[in-house]
């Protein structure tokens, strides 16, 4: 049996959208599709992620990128949605290809019946030989509930169908080792480990809500989640396969070796933090045997408004992130079994339960190459 090579490919806005005119690139266009025809032939499932909606809806709302409030990107999105699939659909046609748009939200990502059913959708678009756009449904998405940038979206949506390999596509060759505009800036061809570039990677285009700080995010989670990611230029002929190939020069994030299963792949790479629990160091230290749950006497602080279902963040005490995992409460009912812990659980919320906080086979120790988490600062303490 041939195994599927799903390729997802991250495309900026400013690759897509003329700066000055604000329409749409399709000489660039027709350079990406006519690789993806070519990937296609070899065998190869393309998912775009695809900026370029708010930027192309902008002069029809009557903005500029510098003008532009939060409801006037929301207004630009509804109109240059459509102007985005109908220039992906003229070139598509070229070359025999189907394209389908994809709209997703926070929630897709972050509820795990959402994310397979999802996932499910993909799927049977590349069953069908159809090329998925996907982007973020940024008309009714609020800052509470958006992912807030299409290359951490775009890695998720790697992890989602399993694929091979992530490539963002960019207006630089990749990552460098300080600002690329400073002399002596060198590219970075390989890294294991992105947490050390995180501070010199500050700042955003023009047109994207995304810099190469997300960029870096967003490898992370790939890496984590088995996929290796490449950021290249978008600006050149066969900007694909040249990258696979390896051909030119880009940086290259090399997948992880032996990831998580699906599940706990799901519970490490996190988008949005619903809420959070300090734990002795003693018990943070016992997580990663993959057998340890978190019961209530473990607890010392807990963070946020979540529900049951939620994935909490869990610190030891010196604020460090140790694991992820699935609680079985809502945040209301941990508090009140966390404050009384001599009580019983029954008595106390009115149903049975044996106590357990976060299950140990719904729980993910946290590698140190993984992208850890700030502490929250003014949490509930519970002793």
């Amino acid at each position: 049996m041939t195994e599927t090579h799903n390729i997802v490919i991250k495309i900026g806005s400013t690759l897509v959208a003329n700066s000055d005119r604000l329409t749409p690139r399709f000489g660039f266009m027709q350079r990406l599709l006519e690789d993806i025809a070519r990937m296609r032939e070899r065998g190869i499932n393309v998912i775009l992620c695809s900026s370029g909606a708010v930027a192309l809806g902008l002069r029809t709302v009557g903005e500029t990128p510098d003008s532009a409030g939060v409801s006037d990107k929301q207004a630009a999105a509804a109109c240059g949605m459509p102007t985005l699939l109908n220039a992906y659909k003229q070139v598509g046609h070229e070359y025999d290809m189907d394209i389908a748009q994809v709209l997703l939200t926070l929630g897709d990502f972050e509820d795990h019946r959402r994310f397979l059913n999802t996932r499910n959708t993909v799927n049977r678009l590349l069953e069908a030989g159809v090329v998925p756009i996907v982007n973020e449904n940024d008309s009714i998405t609020t800052e509470e509930i958006r992912v807030g940038d299409n290359d951490r979206l775009a890695a998720k949506v790697a992890q989602m169908v399993d694929a091979k390999d992530f490539i963002i596509l960019t207006e630089v060759n990749g990552l460098y080792d300080r600002h690329p505009d400073e002399p002596g800036a060198e590219l970075v061809r390989e890294v294991q480990d992105v947490a050390p570039y995180m501070e010199a990677t500050k700042g955003k285009s023009t047109l994207g809500t995304g810099g190469m700080t997300t960029k870096l995010m967003a490898a992370n989670i790939a890496q984590e989640a088995g996929v290796t990611t490449y950021i290249a230029h978008g600006e050149v002929d066969q900007p694909i396969s040249t990258v696979i190939d390896g051909k030119r020069d880009c940086s290259r994030f090399p997948a992880h070796d032996a990831p998580n299963t699906g599940w706990k792949r799901w519970l490490a790479n996190r988008l949005q933090m619903a809420g959070s629990l300090k734990v002795e160091d003693d018990v943070a230290d016992a997580l990663e045997s993959g057998e340890r749950s978190i019961m209530r006497s473990d607890i010392l602080s807990i963070d946020g408004d979540f529900s049951r279902g939620d994935v909490l963040h869990i610190y030891d005490t010196h604020g460090t992130e140790r694991a992820r995992g699935l609680s079985d409460f809502s945040s209301e009912e941990l508090r009140v079994l966390a404050v009384n812990p001599h009580l019983d659980a029954e008595q106390l919320l009115g149903y049975k339960t044996k106590g357990e906080i976060v299950r140990a086979k719904n729980l993910v120790f946290l590698e140190r190459r993984h992208l850890l988490w700030d502490a929250p600062e003014g949490v509930d303490q519970v002793a």
